[in-house]
């Protein structure tokens, strides 16, 4: 079993509690992957296969957590009411089963080897119609028409909500002066937050 002295120093200042549950489950992972590698990643041990994530634990001041880095492994309550998979976790009763856990171990080497799920692309958002008013008054300001029309859609899309938006028709010329201001001066409707 090849374990990383920082990863013994983690566990050595834990929590009495918390010791021997992160010893437990750090003895499994060995046990069912004899080739595991240990590391310490955002202050937290890891184990890693062949350079890639596999599982983490920490430990808090009041309970610890175990999770597999696919999640696809690990049990029902991930994400429930910790970051683990076996959510709060303050004493050995709280895991499952040592062949349960043995299993999803498994589980999660075999699924080191598939590629990650694709995500799935939300469809883009249609152009919007640039409203009478603001197309006038961009019109008015060649300046500001021209950043207007260098924008991306995005950009574009971001001054057309805000203007058409508005529920009152004072608060929508407002907006629409103060669109052509900032237009004028290159600048995007969101600028001081970038």
């Amino acid at each position: 079993m090849a374990t990383d002295p920082r990863v013994d120093t983690y566990l050595a200042g834990l929590p009495a509690f918390a010791v021997p549950i992160l010893t437990h489950l750090r003895a499994l992972v060995h046990q069912v992957v004899p080739s595991v590698d240990e590391t310490m990643k955002w202050g937290r041990p890891f184990f890693t296969l062949d350079g890639r994530m596999l599982a983490m634990m920490s430990a808090f001041k009041a309970h610890c957590i175990f999770g597999f880095w696919r999640s696809e492994a690990g049990g029902p309550d991930r994400g429930e009411s910790a970051g683990g998979d076996y959510g709060r976790i303050t004493s050995l009763a709280d895991l499952p089963a040592d062949e349960v856990i043995i299993g999803q171990i498994r589980t999660a080497v075999a699924q080191l080897d598939m590629p990650p799920a694709k995500r799935v692309r939300a469809a883009p958002k249609p152009a919007l119609e640039t409203p009478a008013d603001l197309a006038a008054a961009l019109a008015a300001e060649p300046e500001a028409q021209a950043t207007f029309d260098a924008f991306s859609p995005s950009c574009r899309r971001e001054y057309v909500e805000w203007v058409v938006e508005a529920k009152r028709p004072e608060t929508r010329a407002n907006r629409i002066a103060k669109a052509v201001g900032q237009m004028r001066e290159g600048k995007k409707l969101n600028y001081r937050y970038q």
